[in-house]
């Protein structure tokens, strides 16, 4: 099972590559790069909270695992 650590070390690593893509879309959209950097720090804080509780959430599904034996 992930600690709390490794999951918001997934969630951090993650909102990094998807903040860069937001970053240019919204560049290339708006023409702005001050907009653009808005929408990607808007966007970092908003989707690494919800990315780290969709994983946290996950953890307490049991489908798709496979049972440990011993």
């Amino acid at each position: 099972m992930d600690t709390h650590s490794r999951s918001f070390a997934k969630a951090l690593s993650w909102r990094v590559t998807g903040t860069i893509d937001t970053i240019i879309i919204s560049l290339v959209v708006t023409g702005s790069i001050k907009l653009a950097a808005a929408i990607g720090l808007t966007e970092v804080i908003t989707k690494s909270l919800l990315y780290y509780l969709h994983e946290r959430a996950w953890l307490k599904i049991p489908y798709g695992r496979r049972k440990m034996t011993v």
